[in-house]
């Protein structure tokens, strides 16, 4: 009995420590989302950092993970989301053949013309097309979205980041982080909630604490968990989503890193010898000056 009712407190314990703790924690939220109100800063929260298969000096890019993020590309963000900057040509690099590429190319319609009589037309897009977007123009965009047009994703990976402030960046700078944009949009897509007590959104907006633009945003939760069917057997959950997405738009931005990688790597090895070889050729010629 004795020890029944010990157990009984410790689950009551714990119990109400985990819901202070749930509670302190949401506290902290507020205040947080309070002080970026006043100042006018925005994210609430810093990205949460990710590992990356592309980080680092030698990082290469995950092509079955890339893979994937088209997948989510494709079947969730081009509703909304367009991709002009980025060609069908361009996804052999992601492992596909040129006739899986063609095929996939055809899916999509793009407006060509003028043909003979000054008149503009669709037809099925080809490998040199680019990715159309889902709407005419911005307008038309905006008005499909509360307002808000859906920015282009070709280079969301690298033109979205959070300041990191002192003393991280100076640690950026030995660690070769350039993975901002893919931490951001991690921790976007996986960071709505419910906004903590005491604090407001406007009607039509979702609160998210890694905005940066303000408290919420428009869009609402873009992907839940199974909602797209993966081929090879990887999680079908938000959090794998989230990651294949983001490392996909991580390569639509710049889809030249391994190259460029590879030839830093070449020109600092250059560099270490050169300097050797001009230090033992000033050795040497101090050498033969003493000797005379």
């Amino acid at each position: 009995m004795k020890k029944l009712v010990t157990s009984i407190a410790l689950i009551a314990a714990l119990g109400f420590s985990a819901g202070s703790a749930a509670a302190a924690e949401e506290g902290g939220l507020a205040e947080a989302a309070h002080h970026a109100a006043e100042a006018g800063h925005y994210p609430i929260l810093k990205p949460r950092n990710q590992e990356w298969s592309f980080a680092g000096p030698f990082g290469k890019y995950d092509k079955g993970q890339l893979q994937r993020g088209l997948k989510v590309y494709k079947e969730v963000c081009s509703a909304c989301h367009s991709m002009k900057l980025v060609s069908f040509r361009t996804l052999e690099d992601l492992g596909y053949s040129e006739e899986q590429v063609k095929a996939f190319a055809s899916e999509y319609e793009v407006q060509d013309g003028p043909n003979a009589d000054g008149e503009m037309y669709t037809r099925k897009a080809v490998p040199s097309d680019h990715f159309p977007s889902p709407f005419p123009n911005d307008e038309a965009a905006a008005a499909a979205n509360n307002g808000a047009a859906p920015p282009d994703m070709s280079l969301l990976a690298k033109a979205r980041g959070v300041e990191r402030g002192f003393p991280t960046f100076i640690f950026d700078i030995f660690t070769q982080y350039q993975e901002g944009g893919p931490d951001y949009i991690y921790s976007l897509l996986t960071g709505y909630q419910e906004p903590p007590e005491g604090v407001t959104v406007a009607e039509g907006t979702h609160f998210n604490p890694y905005f940066s633009g303000a408290a919420a945003l428009a869009m609402a939760p873009p992907i839940s968990d199974g909602q797209v069917t993966y081929d090879d057997g990887s999680p079908e959950t938000l959090d794998q989503y989230a990651h294949d997405v983001s490392a996909f738009l991580m390569w639509a931005a710049e889809p030249h890193l391994e190259e460029r990688k590879r030839t830093g790597f070449m020109v600092m090895v250059f560099l270490v010898i050169f300097s050797a070889l001009i230090y033992l050729t000033k050795k040497s010629v101090y050498a033969n000056k003493e000797a005379h």
